[in-house]
């Protein structure tokens, strides 16, 4: 078990988006209308999701990003200061709207997603340059894909420079150069995003260590975390390197399971966790979250992941 002290200072720099979600007995294949599905509107973005699985995991959390002068936008920056979350550098920009993402849900919890960007795409580094005081205590950066990359370069670059570690969930996946992924103290990919990082198909424990082992080349300063769904996630760091159980639970939505898994993390990290007591921590957050609909609202509070822990001990 983590202990608790003094909350730990964490930076998200990412996207906030609405999601619109519809859920379906099956995903539409191409040029197929499927009827019957019901309809709900929550907090998301991946950005987001990751500043709320922090807040809620332990952490202080401060959060920068753009959103548009909508109703979205509103309802973004107020939902995230009920949970505690600086919102000081949250830009709002009346040139684009709130970014928003249409998500289709099966009946086994699995998704498919769209994303309009809105207001993410104009995420600059001069908008994370403006936050680097909020960086100055921060014990780490969490940054993802739903911005430009430019901007996830600078935000990478400034932390590093200040010697704070640097959490980058790489998705939606994309290659990356290697300067990037040498400012990158944790990796945390899922096993598509790793395929499409290293070409490595991740049909088996032995291809998950043969992908971190080539990330790890690449430059990653300290740990690759490939997660694996219910199977767990594959941990490659200093002195550790194996497959760690994930946690039997019946899932109703897996929306944002990375997310919550990224936030709750860097939270045990910068607790002083050891990667393997983190990992678990984070695989119980990403657990629990799949056993509700919905990406923020989703998201375990830190007492609720404790209670699971003692439960699954």
């Amino acid at each position: 078990m983590i202990k608790r002290g003094k909350k730990p200072d964490i930076v998200v720099i990412g996207s906030s988006n609405t999601d619109m979600i519809i859920r379906l007995a099956r995903i539409p294949r191409p040029g197929e209308t499927v009827l019957g599905g019901e309809f709900a509107m929550a907090a998301g973005g991946k950005g987001a999701n990751q500043a709320v699985a922090a807040a809620r995991a332990g952490g202080a959390v401060s959060f920068v990003a753009r959103v548009g002068r909508d109703v979205f936008g509103d309802r973004a920056v107020a939902e995230l200061r009920r949970d505690g979350i600086s919102t000081v550098h949250i830009a709002r920009t009346g040139q684009q709207p709130s970014g928003v993402a249409l998500i289709f849900v099966t009946a086994g919890g699995e998704n498919s997603i769209a994303v309009a960007s809105g207001a993410n795409a104009g995420l600059s580094p001069a908008d994370v340059r403006k936050a680097e005081k909020a960086m100055a205590s921060a014990k780490a950066v969490l940054l993802s894909l739903e911005i430009p990359l430019n901007s996830v370069l600078a935000a990478a670059a400034l932390a590093a420079k200040r010697g704070i570690p640097v959490f980058l969930n790489p998705a939606p996946a994309r290659p990356l150069p290697d300067k990037l992924l040498r400012f990158v103290s944790v990796l945390t990919p899922n096993e598509t995003e790793a395929e499409i990082l290293t070409g490595i198909r991740i049909d088996d424990d032995a291809a998950a260590g043969r992908a971190a082992d080539f990330l790890l080349a690449r430059g990653v300063r300290d740990a690759v975390i490939i997660t694996l769904g219910r199977r767990g996630a594959f941990v490659a760091g200093p002195g550790f390197r194996r497959r760690l159980p994930g946690f039997k639970v019946r899932a109703v939505d897996t929306t944002a399971a990375g997310d919550v898994f990224h936030g709750a993390l860097a939270v045990a990290l910068a607790e002083g966790g050891g990667l393997s007591s983190a990992v678990r921590f984070a695989n119980a957050a990403a657990a629990l979250s799949v056993t509700k609909p919905g990406a923020q609202p989703s998201i375990p509070r830190r007492d609720e992941i404790e209670s699971f822990l003692g439960r699954s001990a």
